[in-house]
């Protein structure tokens, strides 16, 4: 009997662990002792998974608006909109019980649109200015269209993944994610998750999401250029943001809408607030946004507020940072002082710390406050976002917080997702070194709370390699991306997606490392996969094919680097159409494939396409518009038309200038290009002069090593040649040559460019050692 009990339970767990070989079947009665062991190892799956599960019921009670009972509510049970973020209103007159309430509904035109969108299922974003009424729109026509659906409003990203999970396993659910910017990267939203979540049949679950427009912009705005690590670092948020159905709702309301309001006059908060009508928004005047902006205005002057104003300004820029959770009092008091002492200091007189605090946090109208204390966190302050959007829209999307905010901000931080967040933040600005630190310290904990091999881990592994790559360190970057390439194969197949875009990162650095025909081999692998299971049109297939050409392209093959640049051209455009970002890449890609073929006016005629297209989507000041004019210099000065091509990099420098900063990469390719301008010109002078301030800058800014520094001593030398003082020349193409070698290895085409310049200048010298005769 005991030996027929042993064989049963062999038997089952081998079952249970899809062992199907019937030789172990057979054998089971010889190991015994194995089949309880097993057993033991099955009873403590069990546990975990059901560890795992009261975690996630755990963190969906404690992370998730929840009713009294602890039990997540249907949308009816939910009637008070603040609790889903909308903003409190102002208190007028004393009638406590309708002050208490939140102001009637006033109907907008997008409500019946919205409504029957929401009964379809999906991905629903609305998108406006901080207090344009998002919030309450959405939650109104929630309420409107799907009252019997689970509501499932995680209070931030840490509460996300469960969030997902049990949206996942309910068939009417609706995931309530107001101000997505809080949702998206590491760890957050992907397009993956959207995908799981509204994919499928039998049920009926939607994304109701609110985004605010300057948000929008700061995290769409990442460079185009399809050679720039901060696209690829942003591609996550922009493929997530692109699966939405978007709908906008403006700030002023309708002479519809207005009309609509008038029958809700009986609130004397309605009442009041069509009477601001021509000035402010309905729902900023019920915001009261207007009046704490003009507070905050009016506090930097002498003696008034200026140490709260100071409080307040830290904590806008801690926010547009990237620092989303609730900011320390601690942090904010550290801070302050830099803004403080940036309008006048001791000057203006500015009030006790104890007065300022209590300025800071004093609710306008009883409603909302500059600086909201957090009720889940001790000490810590929310900053009302209507101010945050202020400064981004009045600074710009590219506009950076200085770097001491952000070092401080990131040395404080005391969660994973805010570190991520100004990780993400400057990975997207360009500003390598910040992101490198913030990348490094969230990688640390990731690896510290979930393991080495966890997906969360990996992702943080995969961004600090992308920074790497910005920062020119290309074998880091390398070494790193193979780290994670070999941990997803392993945990997830060779075809599993994440795999396959850690190819695809990979073959960009080969790429960039000139071992072309390793980066041509791995493409190919990741866009025959793609082909076989995504199809020839697939986003995907069609990223893999765009990286290809920039591979054919540094290999020589023009003509073929032409043919698929056309194809991928043709398929976005119909899959996308003329304006979408990605088409407008591969417009530019195939321009400057088309300038390589010599093919001048035709490369001339592509730039300028896309150009028109940038100005009329984003505007002359946008850096997508500023990049294709730089595109446009290039080529008008391989067309030898040298004044056109000098006026058209100083416009783009001096609009770097004016939207980056000085020593932004970007602002440092604009002055070498017009360096090279002036070279040609024969204003050999100012080229020189031009070229040396490039490369101290970039030395400074991004180290000895880095490729561009490479650029500006090669670009530095041939100009010091040209003007006969060849020793000088001799040591920078040295020093290029060096570093290249390094860096790049002897084949690296920019390596024999070295070589060949250093061969010229002991030419000329008369001093050509053997073996380093020019090309």
């Amino acid at each position: 009997m005991l030996v027929s009990a042993v064989m049963g339970t062999a038997s089952v767990v081998l079952v249970a662990f899809k062992v199907a070989n019937p030789w172990l079947l057979g054998t089971a009665a010889a190991v015994g002792a194995v089949a309880v062991a097993v057993s033991g190892v099955w009873q403590d799956r069990h546990k975990r998974i059901a560890t795992r599960r009261d975690e996630a019921e755990f963190m969906l009670q404690d992370g998730c608006l929840v009713l009294p009972s602890g039990r997540l509510p249907r949308v009816s049970q939910i009637d008070e909109p603040i609790k889903l973020g909308v903003h409190p209103a102002i208190v007028l007159g004393d009638s406590a019980a309708q002050n208490a309430q939140a102001p009637a509904y006033v109907p907008r035109d997008v409500d019946v649109e919205l409504c029957q969108r929401l009964a379809s299922g999906g991905f629903v974003l609305l998108v406006g200015d901080s207090a344009a009424g998002k919030s309450r729109t959405a939650f109104e026509a929630m309420r409107a269209s799907l009252p019997d659906h689970l509501l499932i409003a995680p209070h931030d990203r840490t509460a996300l993944p469960a969030a997902i999970e049990r949206t996942l396993r309910v068939k009417q659910a609706v995931l309530w994610l107001s101000d997505l910017e809080h949702y998206l990267g590491t760890g957050g939203l992907t397009r993956e998750h959207i995908a799981r979540i509204s994919g499928g049949s039998g049920h009926h679950r939607v994304i109701l999401a609110t985004l605010r427009s300057a948000e929008q912009v700061r995290l769409t705005s990442a460079s185009s250029d399809g050679e720039d690590a901060t696209r690829l670092i942003g591609r996550e948020i922009r493929e997530a943001l692109e699966q939405a159905d978007e709908f906008r709702l403006a700030r002023m309301f309708t002479l519809t809408e207005l009309a609509r309001g008038l029958a809700r006059c009986s609130d004397p908060r309605i009442s009041s607030a069509l009477e601001h009508a021509e000035e402010f928004g309905v729902a900023e005047y019920l915001a009261s946004g207007p009046e704490l902006k003009r507070d905050y205005d009016n506090a930097w002057d002498v003696g008034v507020n200026p140490r709260g104003a100071a409080l307040v300004a830290a904590a806008i820029d801690c926010r547009r940072a990237g620092y989303t959770s609730p900011l320390p009092r601690k942090l904010l008091e550290e801070l302050h002082g830099i803004y403080l002492d940036a309008r006048g200091g001791h000057r203006l007189r500015p009030e006790l710390d104890a007065d300022a605090w209590e300025w800071a946090t004093r609710p306008r109208r009883a409603t909302t406050a500059l600086l909201s204390p957090s009720p889940d966190t001790d000490g810590a302050v929310t900053v009302f976002d209507y101010l945050v959007d202020a400064v981004q829209q009045g600074e710009g999307p590219l506009a950076q917080v200085s770097e001491p905010v952000v070092r401080t901000a990131l040395n404080r931080a005391q969660l994973v997702v805010d570190v991520e967040g100004i990780a993400s933040t400057a990975s997207r600005q360009g500003r390598y070194l910040l992101a490198e630190a913030a990348w490094r310290k969230a990688l640390t904990w990731r690896t510290a709370m979930l393991g080495a091999e966890h997906p969360d881990t990996l992702t943080s592994r995969d961004s600090l390699a992308l920074v790497l790559w910005g920062l020119g360190r290309l074998k880091e970057a390398e070494a790193e991306h193979r780290t994670v390439l070999e941990a997803r194969r392993r945990l997830l197949g060779d075809q599993h997606p994440d795999t396959l875009a850690s190819r695809d990162s990979l073959a960009l650095v080969l790429w960039g490392l000139g071992r072309l025909e390793e980066a041509e081999a791995v493409n190919r692998t990741v866009l025959e996969a793609r082909r076989q299971f995504l199809g020839n049109q697939h986003l995907d297939t069609l990223i893999s094919r765009n990286n290809l050409t920039l591979v054919l392209r540094g290999l020589g093959r023009l003509e073929e680097a032409e043919a698929e640049n056309r194809t991928v051209l043709e398929a976005r455009r119909q899959l996308l159409g003329d304006q979408h970002p990605d088409t407008l890449i591969s417009w530019n890609n195939l321009a400057r494939v088309l300038a390589d073929l010599g093919r001048l006016e035709e490369a001339e005629a592509e730039q300028r396409t896309v150009l028109e297209a940038r100005r009329r989507l984003l505007g002359d000041q946008h850096p997508d518009t500023l990049i294709s004019r730089n595109n446009l210099g290039r080529v008008l000065a391989d067309l030898g038309r040298l004044e056109e091509a000098e006026a058209e990099h100083r416009a783009v420098l001096e609009a770097r200038r004016r939207v980056l900063d000085e020593d932004n990469p970007r602002t440092l390719t604009s002055r070498n290009n017009l360096a090279r301008v002036l070279a040609d010109l024969g204003r050999l002078e100012e080229a020189e002069a031009e070229h040396r301030a490039v490369l101290e800058a970039r030395r400074r800014v991004l180290g000895d090593q880095h490729p561009d520094v490479q650029h500006s001593r090669t670009n530095l030398g041939c100009v010091l040649a040209d003007l006969g003082r060849l020793e000088e020349a001799e040591a920078e193409h040295r020093a290029a040559l060096e570093a290249r070698r390094r860096l790049l290895g002897d084949q690296h085409p920019d390596t024999l460019v070295s070589r060949n310049n250093l061969a010229c200048v002991l030419m000329d010298l008369g001093r050509l050692e053997a073996g380093e005769a020019p090309e």
